[in-house]
């Protein structure tokens, strides 16, 4: 609920109980615009009691209203105490399937999805990755933006993710880069809008550099997306190529409260500095049911490409009861607009042809039976399959790219009230008291 929601709609003393909403007053002869006691607690993030007690310390000023039914008290002086405090009106509501938290960066709709209500495909497709990253984070387009890495953050990260042992995965070394860079940052608990903007610039180029080439080509010098290709693919990037990765990488920047963006809340709600915030974020990501989706639907579509149908792999999916990876979305009834937005790119690009086929496959074999549309796992699973990546190709392109969503929302949390995501356990276990445990022989 914004300011002016709780200003037109608070919930006033003496209706509490019935939960009634009462519009907020205004003294017209004074020109105040007066809140009720709950309305002034949920401004300052406290309890109604608490309000009374910046009363008895002369902090703010409060007013009967008629008939000494409750207090209210001016709007201007309780918001410019939320300030001083560092309080902020609370943003998180516990339905009953769980939290929400008001943001000003991602809108789901049916089949669309916009940021800071534009279009998040649109802006995929005219603008580049750290265009659409400095959008999300600040409002501005700023053509031509490019991000650098500094060269001590660089080199620190590039050691620590070589030390690794070869089977290490990208995932495995962006996590180990982070780590590194936050040591390598004296400045990384500078928590103002400014300073965060700054370690996020310089972060996602430092994953991408930390990365090792898995072919000899060198990285191309101009976009992120040409600098991360030589860590995925060991064929030479081509101009249709690129274009897909670059709009991969803008398409998968933020995505709403998904497990990894809330985890990065969390962390930064405690104001954990940003590098920890991508940390968490990467923790999570790592999981089979999140970032490593991609992997399952990347080795099914080369499985499928090399047996020429998708039919009897399929078959063994649904033998073994597993899901057909790559296939439907909780938040979209139809085809997931990322992936529409990536396959039709994947058509300009010829080295494509067999994977996008292998891809539409999959989605008409399996719509036979059940009306799933194609997810952006499968997007990515095309493109990293077609480009001779490994399977955990796309695993690596999400991490940088969300990277990008999880500072966003690090910036969000940090304005808002510290440590406010703190549920309650329902505990289960033997009721206390119980004697000690008897120790196990040896």
């Amino acid at each position: 609920m914004t300011h002016e929601a709780v200003h037109a709609a608070g919930t006033g003393d003496e209706d509490a109980a019935e939960g009634r909403l009462l519009p907020a007053t205004r003294d017209e002869a004074a020109g105040e615009r007066r809140i009720t006691t709950r309305e002034a607690a949920e401004l300052l993030g406290v309890k109604p009691e608490t309000v009374y007690a910046y009363v008895s310390r002369g902090q703010l000023a409060s007013r009967r209203t008629p008939g000494g039914r409750g207090s209210t008290f001016d709007a201007g002086e309780v918001e410019a105490l939320a300030r001083r405090t560092g309080r902020r009106e609370p943003s998180s509501l516990t339905p009953a399937n769980g939290l929400v938290f008001r943001t000003g960066l991602t809108l789901i709709e049916p089949d669309r999805y916009f940021f800071r209500g534009v279009d998040a495909t649109e802006l995929a497709r005219r603008h580049s990755f750290e265009e659409v990253a400095e959008w999300l984070w600040t409002g501005r387009l700023r053509p031509g933006i490019r991000f650098d890495a500094a060269p001590e953050f660089l080199n620190a990260a590039r050691r620590a993710a070589a030390s690794l042992p070869r089977h290490s995965s990208s995932t495995d070394r962006l996590r180990v880069a982070v780590a590194a860079a936050a040591v390598a940052d004296p400045l990384r608990f500078d928590l103002s809008p400014e300073g965060v903007l700054n370690s996020a610039r310089s972060l996602i180029p430092t994953l991408v550099g930390a990365l090792p080439t898995a072919g000899e080509q060198e990285a191309d010098a101009g976009s992120l997306a040409g600098r991360l290709w030589p860590g995925l693919s060991p064929r030479p990037s081509d101009a249709a190529s690129s274009a897909v990765l670059d709009t991969a990488l803008a398409l998968l920047t933020d995505h709403d409260l998904a497990a990894s963006t809330l985890a990065a809340r969390v962390a930064a709600s405690t104001h954990a500095h940003p590098y920890a915030v991508v940390s968490a974020g990467l923790g999570v990501l790592e999981g089979p049911l999140h970032g490593a989706a991609s992997g399952l639907a990347h080795r099914m579509l080369a499985e499928v490409v090399e047996r020429g149908s998708a039919a009897p792999v399929v078959a063994d999916h649904l033998r073994a009861g597993r899901r057909v990876p790559g296939l439907g979305h909780r938040l979209y009834a139809g085809e997931d607009p990322r992936a529409t937005v990536l396959f039709g790119l994947l058509e300009e690009v010829p080295q494509a042809a067999e994977a996008l086929a292998a891809a539409r496959d999959v989605i008409a074999t399996t719509a036979r039976h059940a009306p799933l549309h194609a997810n952006v796992d499968l997007a990515l699973a095309t493109l990293s399959v077609s480009a001779d990546m490994p399977a955990e190709a796309g695993e690596t392109i999400f991490a940088v790219s969300r990277t990008a969503g999880w500072m966003a929302h690090a910036m969000e949390e940090y304005a808002e009230r510290p440590l406010r995501m703190r549920p309650s356990g329902q505990y289960e276990g033997p009721r206390p008291p119980q004697p000690l445990p008897t120790p196990e022989p040896a």
